[in-house]
């Protein structure tokens, strides 16, 4: 299945298909050199298996998790691409999770002004969510997501086969995201997640088809888009104070819930339980605000939030340090 995305600064194909890994030489433009960059929580099989398609490759393997986005890890990949002597019509892929891919797309966008970038995402969050729309990062001081470039990819690879190896819970962080994009945007499907009477080849697809048309709409994030952040603004800060001991999903699942209407929020506190999800989190309000207040979205002394008062729809507010306060205190509830 190919799932067109167009926009503003170009268009790009998502192939979504169960296998097409192994046939990434007939999607991808892959006879030149490749910079492959994963991480050590992914099968090596699955970069190798790109590797093999390459006229020449090199993979180059992260510590798993959310430390890996760090200004560190950015210069070490402008090294390795410096080192491989990549040129302009040379290319880097990025086969893994969300770290993986935010981590690259920013190395490829600066690396001389520009290469070619390939998004291959191999778990539940990074094929519903992170994989397209181009926005790439890395943290910073503490920060999630601070200092990075809007840089959509050249394509992306979408292999539901990929997800057998992980965790329950690594399916459970992922499943957060679709349930975001479903509380706000789709109705059906979170009623299809509520029953659980939706298959994850589905819950992908719909998935994708509610970001494809909001990105389309708000590349850049200047309206629409921030209804993808929905959740986020609360997640970040608790993501921060975790000191990762959550994953990113799950801070999403904890921060969607003080900014639903009561109805709304008793139902999807009973679907985030039931995939496993938390629903509370014990910290300082007072740390939790200043967290929220380097918010990318902080406009002023405010930042646009996403409130859900019905399922499958949304309005956004306008959140001051009082009400962030607020919000903090019923993370605990």
């Amino acid at each position: 299945m190919i799932i067109p995305v167009k926009t503003a600064s170009g268009g790009y194909e998502i192939t979504l298909k169960r296998g097409a890994l192994q046939n990434a030489g007939k999607i991808l433009k892959l006879d030149r050199t490749v910079a492959i960059v994963t991480d050590t929580g992914v099968p090596e099989s699955y970069s190798k298996l790109i590797a093999d398609q390459c006229k020449s490759a090199r993979i180059i393997t992260l510590p798993q998790g959310e430390s890996s986005k760090s200004l560190e890890n950015f210069a070490m990949l402008l090294k390795q691409f410096t080192d491989m002597g990549l040129s302009r019509y040379d290319c880097a892929a990025a086969v893994g999770g969300g770290v993986v891919g935010d981590l690259t797309g920013f190395a490829a966008a600066c690396y001389m002004r520009g290469i070619d970038f390939y998004n291959i995402p191999t778990t539940v969050l990074s094929q519903v969510d992170s994989s397209i729309g181009g926005k790439t990062a890395i943290d910073f001081e503490g920060y999630k997501n601070i200092v990075g470039a809007f840089y959509p990819p050249r394509a992306v690879i979408i292999d539901p086969d990929t997800l057998s190896t992980l965790p329950k819970r690594q399916i459970s962080n992922g499943l957060a995201e679709a349930v975001k994009m479903a509380v706000t945007c789709d109705r059906e499907l979170f009623e299809m997640i509520e029953s659980d009477s939706a298959d994850i080849d589905t819950i992908i697809y719909r998935s994708l088809l509610i970001k494809k048309r909001v990105v389309e709409q708000d590349e850049h994030e200047s309206g629409l888009r921030r209804v993808l952040n929905f959740g986020h603004t609360l997640a970040h800060a608790v993501e921060s104070e975790s000191g990762g001991k959550l994953y990113h999903g799950e801070c999403v699942a904890i921060g969607m819930l003080p900014m639903c209407s009561d109805s709304v929020r008793a139902r999807l506190a009973k679907v985030l339980e039931r995939l496993g999800l938390p629903t509370r989190f014990e910290a300082d309000p007072d740390k939790l605000v200043n967290a929220m207040l380097h918010d990318k979205k902080k406009s002023g002394d405010t930042i646009t939030g996403i409130y859900v008062g019905q399922i499958g729809s949304f309005e956004t507010q306008k959140l001051d340090k009082t009400r962030l306060r607020e919000l903090a205190g019923e993370l605990r509830i």
